[in-house]
């Protein structure tokens, strides 16, 4: 699964989408992305695309379009300070009561404590998949890119190019895997006092406010959702085509089905010094383990 420079890295300030075989579209943000709620609280200042959350509320943003597979990367910049109580998200949904979801959840601490990044994973509409790591890094100090990929063999989540998750097809064992739910690409920011920093024992200073998330840039390589389309045709064209209208379906090809020796090596590594929670392994929630946590 190394990750091969087809197409073209987005430039700063832009946002960059394979658009046919000989070349790229690259955009404004806000030609990609719209505010979903609080557009006041969206901040575009030169290069950069800003998130606030203040007492009055919080912000977020969402693809204008669809995609069924890809890769999803957001240059990203997190609250500095006391970030307690808040929670910078990115992620992909697609829609519904049985939804699919792949969450990047960012959870602010005391000044001089560190993040926590929580993923998770919801299928058919349940969750409660979450693994929480801290970072190698200090992410409110610098850009960092956060990525999801996803293919009809993983879901993998990687920070900096390094995997520190892995979702694997396990369908031969009886266990659903995301494959048919186009889904959007979402960022929001939020106050969440109630859990997010020491279970909640921490609260929001809003002496602090505002806090601000920001995004330098964000890449989107996917089979787009075509918006008139039929649900079988769509699928049947994301998932068994190899070329599509937005070029090579690179992140389908047999070398991304799974990690690299390499990757294979750093996501052992991450999960090893970093990982600090992992429901697979929480008895209290889960008297039985759940079943993709098990032998592959």
């Amino acid at each position: 699964m190394e990750v091969r420079n087809e197409g073209v890295w987005r430039m700063v300030m832009v946002l960059c989408v394979a658009a046919s075989a000989v070349g790229v579209s690259c955009s404004k943000f806000d030609e990609l992305v719209q505010p979903s709620w609080a557009t006041d609280h969206l901040i575009y200042e030169g290069e950069l695309l800003k998130l606030k959350l203040d007492n009055s509320s919080g912000a977020g943003f969402a693809s204008k379009s669809k995609y069924l597979y890809g890769k999803v990367t957001a240059e990203l910049k997190l609250v500095e300070g006391d970030s307690a109580g808040t929670v910078t998200a990115f992620y992909m949904s697609s829609d519904g009561a049985s939804h699919n979801e792949f969450d990047f959840e960012f959870l602010g601490n005391r000044t001089g404590e560190p993040y926590l990044v929580q993923t998770n994973l919801y299928i058919s509409g349940v969750g409660n998949r979450e693994q929480r790591m801290d970072l190698w890094f200090d992410p409110t100090a610098d850009f960092h890119a956060y990525s999801i990929l996803w293919n009809p063999r993983q879901v993998v989540f990687l920070v900096d190019d390094t995997p520190i998750r892995v979702f694997s097809n396990q369908e031969h064992r009886g266990i659903v895997f995301p494959r048919d739910q186009p889904m959007g690409v979402y960022s929001s920011i939020w106050n969440a006092d109630d859990w997010a920093t020491e279970g909640g024992r921490v609260k929001t200073d809003w002496s602090h406010a505002p806090f601000v998330a920001t995004f330098r840039g964000l890449r989107i390589d996917g089979c787009e959702w075509g918006p008139t389309a039929t649900g079988p045709a769509e699928v049947q064209r994301c998932s068994a085509s190899a070329w599509g209208k937005e070029g090579r379906y690179w992140w389908k090809e047999k070398a991304m089905e799974a990690l690299s020796v390499h990757q294979s090596h750093q996501l052992i590594w991450a999960r090893a010094n970093h990982l600090v929670y992992d429901y697979c392994s929480d008895p209290g929630r889960f008297a039985t383990q759940p079943p993709e946590c098990g032998k592959k």
